[in-house]
């Protein structure tokens, strides 16, 4: 049986109780981790993943609360067992990100394969995929499809898993998409970004504008699940601004009568 572990919820804004965005998803003994924001590693292990587990990352775009944690991915489980090359799998920049994230750490690098007992080569490897549209991974339990979803000028994807027991699609960062409704369309888990539709009218009017052409209200991912009408809908990447969860959820299912649960930081489905 699958799991899907949520490693850390947050945003940009940061709140002590959700660390940086990060998904799990655990098939048999194989953990696949979608986005890398601060604190993943430390999460992954409270979740349960070993070290050396971690040898394969998504990354559904290149904004810097998805992504400040891949030094992190890269160095910890190097230092502390994954013996196996980090395959990452993202969008255009991601290649020239992971080269300037090497340059930044090469003291580290070289001091350490200068004591045999540390020197570990092949944990300290990262092999980069950049991505399009379609499925852009599969092994025996396990296939990825990549969709391309709206969220301003940067390249940015969502990802349909579909392992043995369930399909489970992520959103990544988006406002509402015609593209995530037709790959997630009666999937088992649906896991989406969200801001509060009500929260947002307090919001000064800059932000107002940027957050509805970017992201996703709570009004408007009601009425996408309605459409997809997955199992299981999750609220992530929450932008509660001044609500509570249930605040958000009332929002929700005000229109979307289907299950749906506001996640927490490590929380399992």
């Amino acid at each position: 049986m699958s799991r899907v572990i949520l490693l850390g919820t947050g945003t940009p804004n940061p709140d002590p109780d959700r660390y940086g965005p990060s998904v799990a998803i655990l098939v048999d003994k194989s953990a696949y981790i979608i986005d890398f924001g601060p604190g993943v590693v430390r999460r992954a292990i409270a979740a349960g993943i070993h070290p050396s587990q971690m040898t394969c990352a998504f990354l559904t775009h290149l904004h810097s609360d998805h992504t400040t944690g891949f030094p992190d991915l890269i160095f910890s489980p190097a230092v502390v067992g994954r013996t196996e090359p980090l395959e990452v799998f993202g969008p255009p920049g991601l290649s020239r990100m992971t080269n300037h994230i090497m340059v930044a750490y090469s003291e580290d690098l070289r001091e350490r394969g200068t004591w045999s007992a540390l020197s570990n080569e092949r944990g300290y490897i990262v092999n980069t995929h950049e991505i399009g549209e379609g499925t852009i991974y599969h092994d025996d339990d396990t296939a990825v499809e990549a969709f391309r979803v709206d969220h301003g000028s940067l390249e940015a994807y969502g990802f349909k898993f579909l392992v043995e027991d369930r399909t489970i699609v992520i959103s990544g960062d988006t406002r509402p998409s015609p593209a995530l409704i037709t790959k997630a369309m009666g999937c088992n888990i649906l896991i989406h970004e969200v801001y509060t539709a009500e929260g947002l009218k307090d919001r000064p009017k800059e932000w107002q504008k940027y957050h509805s052409k970017v992201h996703t209200s709570t009004y408007e991912l009601a009425e996408i699940a309605n459409l997809i009408k997955p199992d299981l809908l999750v609220l992530y990447h929450q932008l509660h601004w001044t609500r509570t969860d249930d605040e958000l959820l009332s929002e929700v299912t005000e229109r979307y009568d289907g299950r749906v649960i506001s996640g927490k930081d490590l929380d399992v489905f």
